[in-house]
């Protein structure tokens, strides 16, 4: 027995330890198990949330609409968000902010900046001195900036999105138009941490649509490429995306269907804001001629009045795209002055004649960064809300040249629905079908640095030079390693933008600064001094573009390498060790293992990630080109093989990294790393030899130039401000709800006073005394409710509630009584019958005992005299006293007589039939008297495997074997008496009555 406990325990090891494995992982996921998404458009956003059980599902917010407007209107002493923020636009347009995420990433002098002074000047923007950005100033104390306010819009919709999936939620994917360079999309990225949001990606708005399309088109993508166009306005700007389907061969999953990024063109202004701010300033001209002679105020002047006319411009713009002309009207439009003027589609497209022509530029830049013609799109798809103004379409629909415009997909939420796809697939909380996706870079970014050559003897000059990091249209995410070679000191080399000749002169002031960052290296020097005997491979900087189209520098190595002759003979047991593991999990002893494991950490460090992987050789041009300055920089680089790299984030000391290698093209027919031994001629010929790396790391001191990020400090007291302003929001809808519910108990109670039910339970004092409380507590609310605290309220509502605790008992068990009672009542005699039907059964079929029978007839008994004594007892007293007969005593009595019955129940379902007896002779008992022709004729089939043993029975009538099955009853196999059983049954015996027949 002990070995047998010694031979299980390890399995019982392993299985506690799986077990504790999986818990681990529930509890890791078990606060992410709802994702969402965030589609931010400039006017609106609309969220979206994957949960189990809850497909890709828009949220509605708290008005029961699937879209909320960002807007956010802030004061002294309170905050409103969504529609509620849209309805104050009107009545405090000062302190209403839309459109903010314009000036997102921007410094003070960018030209969208003074844009947005023009279209909404009733804003006051002062200058950040550390960042030279912009901030609202609401007032002397309340200023925030952009990356503030969008934070509390994201804070809003993760709060909208837990409401509805009434669960907390931390990761997201948030849409951003494709056109965000590095410090827009880092913008996002701080506005995100400010709101406490975990960003999963930022994900392009036209890649989410296309993503989304793709999603519920999965069975149309094959392996032949389908070239289709986007064209998305949207409120604030335009965005047109040419994209090719189809499938590709993946690693892990096989053929999957995969979305390529092969153009993308874009109007930074031209969207259905423009439009409605064409519209308002007519709509203001109009309401001014009308008001010409009355030598009255500009109407321009007035910010509420400006609110409404945009308001109205809004609503007009999307009658318009459906009727001919609308009245545009508005109501006391300013001094009590009604405005009345009729507006004609002929009117609004004159207008807006000059956005109409520039709706066909976003296609041709698309179609020139994607080498493509017209003949190759197989259709043009519209997304956005301003598509849908007809001129829009007419002007589209001559520039492509198509019979018709794709209208098959939802304009407002395939970015939403998209993105949260987006999100399943990122999470570890669900599993989706794959669906490779290859974004591309918009703006290429290249790095640059100079050196000193000697072009000829003697004579020494600074070359500058430049190298291209990530092309334009080139896919990410993806890792780039390039690598200095004439390096042996501390030196500083740029990151800046590329070549951005394909955006007009107005782009690129509104782009900003096309310098990146200065990076210096510190510790050149010391590394070279550290390793003299060393050969240098040169100053490796490894870069990274993300999954959400940012930049950054992973880290800086100094890489050194050196031949080491190996004696296999004098390997180190800790060695032999390592590589006898590493021979079971694959490693191998042939050339083969030596250039894969190479490959795995290179792969590891500087290949993409699945979907967006670089073409072959691009990687290694890079490094080629640094490695070799006398060449010409414009010419074409020779291809380098790639070498490896240490793994992100580890900082290898000289024991450290002595075991890794770099593999180079000569070194192909030199022997494996350590513990591989090489081939038997080789051994024969010469000692094995190793190559020896080490890799230092090297200090880096980053100056962005762009635009700095908030430091540290500030965003904690940006973290905190937020998180201020929610817990006062949050207390003061505390407040509100006590004094709405203290104000309903009121208006309710005092009502209820006066219905029969209630005066049936109190007398006419008891009454009194209440509703005298009530008016004060009424007079009270009116007079000092405002000024009155949480607490102050809600030990009000206490009080009340306590007042009127004995009336509001009395008629609720009033109201339970017939239900409970008619409920009891039944219960009493259905269980009257049952016992009566089981003192009925024969001694010899009898399965309960007398004891038990006994029990429950004592129960039954009890429970009759204890409701007819209670009833007698409650009909004695008044209504307006407090009752004897109680529900609960109701719901207790009935608890404890059905647990009795239950019981019962459960013992006739499971006990098996009693043997019948035999006689001496061994022939079957006779059948009792009261048994009929077709009782002793029963047929009982046989278990499977058993033969009977007596003659073959006619087949019985057909209304008894179609009812045999479910009245057949259980048989007893491999007991003493079973094959006699058995042999009863057969011939005629007839069957035990079934428990639930009593």
């Amino acid at each position: 027995m002990a070995a047998t406990v010694r031979r299980q325990r390890p399995r019982r090891l392993a299985c506690w330890a799986l077990v504790a494995v999986l818990l681990a992982d529930l509890l890791a996921l078990s606060d992410t198990l709802a994702v969402m998404s965030v589609d931010l458009g400039s006017e609106s956003m609309k969220v979206a949330i994957v949960k189990p059980g809850v497909p890709m599902e828009i949220v509605l917010n708290k008005e029961s609409r699937r879209k909320t407007p960002v807007t956010v209107t802030l004061k002294e002493n309170e905050r409103f968000l969504g529609d509620s923020a849209a309805g104050m636009a009107i009545k405090n347009p000062k302190a209403t902010l839309r459109y903010f995420q314009h000036l997102l990433g921007k410094q003070a002098d960018n030209p969208h900046v003074a844009l947005y002074r023009d279209r909404f000047p009733e804003h006051e923007l002062n200058i950040d001195p550390q960042r030279q950005t912009v901030r609202f100033q609401i007032s002397p104390e309340l200023q925030f900036s952009p990356e503030e306010v969008l934070g509390m819009v994201l804070n809003y919709s993760r709060s909208l999105a837990e409401d509805f999936a009434e669960q907390p939620i931390k990761d997201a994917v948030i849409t951003v138009p494709a056109f965000f360079n590095q410090a827009e999309r880092r913008a996002v990225l701080q506005a995100a941490r400010m709101a406490g949001l975990k960003v999963l990606q930022l994900i392009n708005d036209n890649t989410a649509t296309a993503l989304s399309y793709g999603v519920f088109r999965r069975k149309d993508i094959n392996s032949t490429a389908q070239n289709v166009m986007f064209y998305d306005m949207g409120s604030g700007s335009t965005v047109c995306t040419i994209v090719t389907y189809q499938t590709v061969k993946t690693k892990e999953a096989g053929m999957q269907p995969q979305l390529q990024i092969r153009g993308v063109g874009f109007d930074r202004t031209l969207g259905g804001l423009e439009m409605e701010l064409r519209l308002r300033e007519h709509l203001a001209r109009l309401f001014n001629e009308q008001r010409k002679g009355q030598k009255a105020k500009d109407v321009r002047e007035n910010p509420r009045a400006m609110a409404k006319l945009l308001r109205e411009a809004n609503r007009l713009k999307t009658v318009l795209s459906a009727n001919a002309d609308h009245m545009a009207q508005i109501e006391g439009l300013m001094d009590d002055v009604d405005f009345k003027a009729k507006v004609t589609r002929v009117e609004f497209e004159e207008l807006c004649a000059d956005l109409f022509e520039r709706v066909p530029g976003p296609v041709q830049q698309a179609l020139q960064s994607a080498e493509m013609s017209l003949d190759e799109i197989e259709q043009v798809i519209l997304v956005g809300g301003a598509t849908r103004v007809p001129k829009v379409q007419e002007v589209l629909l001559k520039a492509v040249g198509k019979e018709e415009l794709g209208k098959n997909i939802n304009a407002d939420e395939a970015a939403a629905m998209g993105a949260v796809y987006q999100a399943a697939a990122l999470s570890k909380a669900f599993k989706v079908k794959p669906f490779v996706v290859r974004d591309a870079v918009i703006y290429p970014i290249l790095v640059e640095f100079t050196r000193e050559v000697e072009e000829e003897p003697g004579v020494r000059s600074l070359k500058h030079n430049k190298r291209v990091l990530f092309s334009r249209m080139g896919p990410y995410p993806q890792r780039k390693v390039i690598t200095f070679n004439r390096y042996s000191h501390d030196f500083n080399f740029h990151i800046n933008y590329g070549d951005l000749g394909f955006l007009g002169p107005e782009d690129l002031r509104v782009f900003g600064s096309q310098n990146l960052t200065t990076v210096k290296l510190k510790g050149v020097g010391e590394s070279f001094k550290k390793y003299p005997d060393y050969e240098s491979k040169g100053i490796k900087a490894h870069f990274n573009l993300d999954e959400s189209g940012v930049l950054s520098l992973d880290r800086v190595e100094s890489v050194f390498e050196t031949l080491v002759e190996e004696n296999p003979e004098e390997e180190s047991t800790l060695t032999k060790l390592g590589n006898t593991i590493s021979s079971l999990f694959g490693g191998g002893t042939s050339s083969d293992a030596k250039e894969n494991g190479t490959d795995a950490v290179q792969e590891e460090e500087e290949s993409p990630t699945e979907g967006s992987k670089e073409e072959p050789g691009e990687q290694t041009e890079l490094k080629e080109e640094t490695e070799a300055p006398a060449e010409d920089t414009s010419q074409p680089p020779p291809p380098e093989s790639k070498g490896a790299a240490a793994p992100e984030g580890e900082k290898p000391d000289d024991k450290g990294s002595s075991d890794k290698s770099e593999a180079q093209p000569e070194e192909k027919g030199q022997s494996g790393p350590e513990g591989v031994p090489p081939a038997p001629e080789e051994e024969k010929k010469q000692k094995p030899a190793r190559k020896q790396k080490m890799v230092e790391e090297i200090g880096v001191e980053l100056a962005v130039l762009d635009l700095p990020d908030l430091p540290e400090d500030e965003l904690a007291r940006s973290v905190q401000k937020l998180e201020d302003l929610t817990l006062r929001d949050l207390a003061k809808q505390e407040r509100e709800k006590a004094a709405n519910s203290l104000e309903a108990f009121i208006f309710e109670t005092q009502d209820k006073l006066y219905q029969p039910e209630y005066q049936e339970v109190s007398t006419e004092e008891q009454r009194e005394e209440i509703s005298g409380k009530l008016s004060a507590a009424s007079v009270w609310l009116e007079d000092e409710g405002f000024g009155a605290t949480t607490v102050m309220l809600k030990e009000k509502l206490t009080e009340l509630r306590k007042l009127c605790q004995g009336l509001f008992f009395r008629v609720e068990e009033r109201r339970k009584w017939p239900e409970r009672l008619s409920a009891l009542d039944n219960l009493l005699n259905h269980s009257s019958i049952f016992l009566k039907g089981a003192r009925l059964l024969p001694e010899m079929d009898q399965i309960f005992t007398e004891v038990e029978m006994t029990t429950l007839e004592k129960v039954i008994n009890d429970t009759w005299a204890w409701k007819n004594a209670t009833l007698a007892e409650q009909a004695k007293l008044p209504a307006t006293e407090k009752p004897v007969l109680l529900s609960k005593d109701i719901e207790a009595k009935m608890m404890a007589l059905d647990r009795e019955v239950q019981y019962l129940l459960n013992k006739a379902k499971f006990t098996k039939p009693r043997p019948r007896p035999k006689d001496k002779n061994g022939t079957r008992t006779e059948p009792p008297l009261n048994a009929s022709a077709g009782d002793q004729g029963e047929k009982v089939i046989p278990p499977a495997g058993q033969t009977e043993e007596a003659k073959p029975i006619l087949e019985p009538d057909k209304e008894e074997t179609a009812a045999e099955p479910a009245d057949s009853e259980p048989l007893e196999l491999g007991g003493p008496g079973a094959e006699s059983e058995q042999k009863e049954q057969t011939a005629g015996q007839k069957r035990p009555m079934k428990n639930d027949e009593l």
